[in-house]
C-alpha cells in the first residue's frame, strides 16, 4: 500500500512539473530583431571571429539554436541579447563616431582577453563561440593596428600649451563645479591625493594616473582592496601622450577624470560604486541620464571578482 502511494505521489509530481514546464513556454519576452543600419568593416578573419563568438548577443543577426528557444533558457538568452545590444551592437556600427568605434573595440577585446566574454554560460551550450589563443592574437593585432602611431605631434603640443594659457587666465575666477547626471559632483581635491597606480591606453594614445583618497591609500597599504572599504574614492585622470624627438613621453593636454566612489548602501544598484566622468578642461559631465553608469559597470564587469576595479595598487 505504501509503495503504491509513493508511486502515485511521484506520478502526480511529475504531471505537475510537466504542466508547469509547458505553461512557462507561453511566457516569451520579445527578442526585437531590428534592421542592420551599418555593419562593422573589419578584415575577413576578424569578422569571422566576431560573427562566430559575438554576433548572437551583439548584433541584429541573432541566430537562436533550438535549445535556446526553450524556457527557462530562453528567458536568459533574451536578457543576454537585450543587455548585449545595449552595450555593443555591430549591426548599428554607423551610429558611432570613428573614435567611439575604436574605443568599443578596445573594450570588447579587453573583456575577451580577461575571459569575461563570451559568457561562460553561453560557451557551455555554444562551444563554437569559445575563442582560441590564435583568435585572441588575431583580435589583439587588429585592435593594436588601430592605435595612433606614437611620434612627435605638434598638434598635441599646441593643445597642451593652449590649456596652460586657459589655466593662467581662469585661476583667479570663481569656479562652480559640475555635477554628473547621477548627482556626483566633480571633486577637485584629487589633485592633492597620492597616486596609487598608472596605466596606458595604447588604443587612443593616452596615459592615465590613478589617484586615491586617504581611505583608498590606507586600504592599498593594508592590502584590503577586495572589497574596497566604503568611503574609498578612486580618481583616474587621462592626458594625451606627448613624445619628443628623443622618444621621451610626457603628459599633454588633459582629457578627462573618472571617479569611482565606494558606498555599498548608497550605490547598491550600481554594484556598490558611484561612477562619474568629466570631459575636457570644461569638465563636461558624461552621460545624458543616470543610466550612463550601466556602461561603466559593463566595462568593469570582467573584474567583478576584484570588486569591479581594474587598478592594481603599487606597493606603498
Amino acid at each position: 500500500m505504501n509503495s503504491f502511494l509513493k508511486k502515485l505521489k511521484t506520478k502526480n509530481i511529475l504531471v505537475i512539473v510537466l504542466f508547469v514546464f509547458i505553461g512557462i513556454q507561453f511566457y516569451r519576452p520579445e527578442i526585437v530583431q531590428k534592421p542592420i543600419t551599418g555593419e562593422i568593416h573589419v578584415p575577413t578573419e576578424v569578422r569571422a571571429i566576431l560573427q562566430r563568438s559575438c554576433f548572437d548577443c551583439h548584433s541584429n543577426q541573432t541566430n537562436l539554436k533550438w535549445f535556446d528557444q526553450i524556457a527557462p533558457a530562453y528567458w536568459l538568452v533574451a536578457d543576454h541579447i537585450k543587455k548585449g545590444k545595449e552595450g555593443l551592437n555591430f549591426s548599428e556600427w554607423d551610429k558611432l563616431a570613428p573614435a567611439a568605434q575604436n574605443a568599443k573595440l578596445w573594450e570588447a577585446f579587453n573583456q575577451i582577453n580577461l575571459k569575461a566574454m563570451p559568457l561562460k554560460s553561453y560557451e557551455l551550450l555554444h562551444p563554437e563561440a569559445k575563442l582560441s589563443e590564435n583568435d585572441i592574437r588575431i583580435l589583439k593585432n587588429y585592435v593594436t593596428s588601430l592605435a595612433p602611431k606614437q611620434k612627435p605631434d605638434t598638434a598635441k603640443v599646441s593643445a597642451y600649451n593652449k590649456q596652460l594659457q586657459q589655466v593662467v587666465h581662469t585661476q583667479a575666477s570663481k569656479v562652480s563645479f559640475p555635477t554628473a547626471p547621477n548627482g556626483i559632483s566633480y571633486i577637485p581635491d584629487y589633485k592633492n591625493w597620492k597616486p596609487i597606480s598608472s596605466t596606458e591606453r595604447f588604443d587612443n594614445g593616452t596615459m592615465r594616473i590613478i589617484f586615491g583618497n586617504d581611505i583608498a591609500v590606507k586600504a592599498a597599504k593594508e592590502h584590503k582592496t577586495n572589497p574596497w572599504p566604503d568611503g574609498t574614492i578612486i580618481a583616474k585622470v587621462a592626458w594625451d601622450q606627448i613624445i619628443d624627438s628623443d622618444g621621451n613621453v610626457t603628459t599633454g593636454a588633459f582629457k578627462q577624470v573618472e571617479y569611482m566612489i565606494k558606498d555599498s548602501k548608497k550605490f547598491a544598484s550600481t554594484k556598490g560604486w558611484g561612477w562619474a566622468r568629466f570631459l575636457s578642461p570644461k569638465l563636461e559631465p558624461y552621460g545624458k541620464t543616470a543610466d550612463f553608469a550601466n556602461e561603466c559597470i559593463s566595462c568593469h564587469r570582467p573584474m567583478k571578482d576584484n570588486d569591479f576595479v581594474f587598478t592594481s595598487p603599487l606597493n606603498h
